[in-house]
């Protein structure tokens, strides 16, 4: 069996640059949508999905009409929670507290949080749903979540995967408890 080509493109460039979002519901710029527009150019999917943030929903419904399929958008796929630090720019964190969080975000999770775990099964959960050849438009944490619980890549390697805003990063996975997968491309 040949499994399932899934792509992850993360979400263009957003009025919130500079600060940490998280579920926060940032705008995307018009440069940002038309980034991943591009970046989605001649791929085959057979489905569309989005995390339901209007930062990958916008470009999710121009790439979704373009090759007229719906576009199903799914919480599952949002980015992690990071409580009351979302919104806020890196420098206003308590640097120990936000250093800790990075090199251990299952152990240190921002106040009122998602730990990472929590991340990982929630996009673990929503890569079960993958059934066809799909594009998912959402976030770098959740990009990285779906590599964990894919690829078996352990979160302080997953730091080191660059994933700027329009990546796509492409995965065969195949069918089964767990599912596994292997990267086939990385776009930066």
């Amino acid at each position: 069996m040949s499994g399932i080509v899934l792509h992850l493109l993360r979400h263009g460039v957003t009025e919130a640059e500079g600060r940490l979002i998280g579920r926060t519901d940032a705008q995307p710029l018009a440069s940002g949508v038309a980034a991943c527009v591009a970046r989605s150019a001649g791929l085959a999917v057979e489905a569309v999905r989005s995390s339901d943030l209007v930062r990958a929903r916008a470009p999710a419904r121009q790439i979704a009409e373009r090759l007229a399929l719906p576009v199903d958008e799914d919480a599952r796929w949002r980015e992690l929670d990071l409580g009351s630090w979302d919104g806020m720019a890196m420098d206003a964190i308590d640097a120990d507290a936000l250093a800790a969080f990075q090199a251990d975000p299952a152990r240190h999770v921002p106040p009122g949080g998602e730990a990472w775990p929590a991340l990982v099964a929630r996009v673990t959960a929503a890569l079960d749903a993958v059934d066809r050849p799909t594009l998912v438009l959402t976030h770098a944490g959740a990009m990285r979540a779906a590599l964990a619980s894919l690829c078996a890549i352990d979160f302080p390697q997953l730091w080191n995967i660059a994933l700027p805003h329009a990546a796509l990063l492409s995965v065969r996975i195949w069918p089964g408890t767990p599912r596994v997968g292997q990267i086939i491309g990385l776009l930066t």
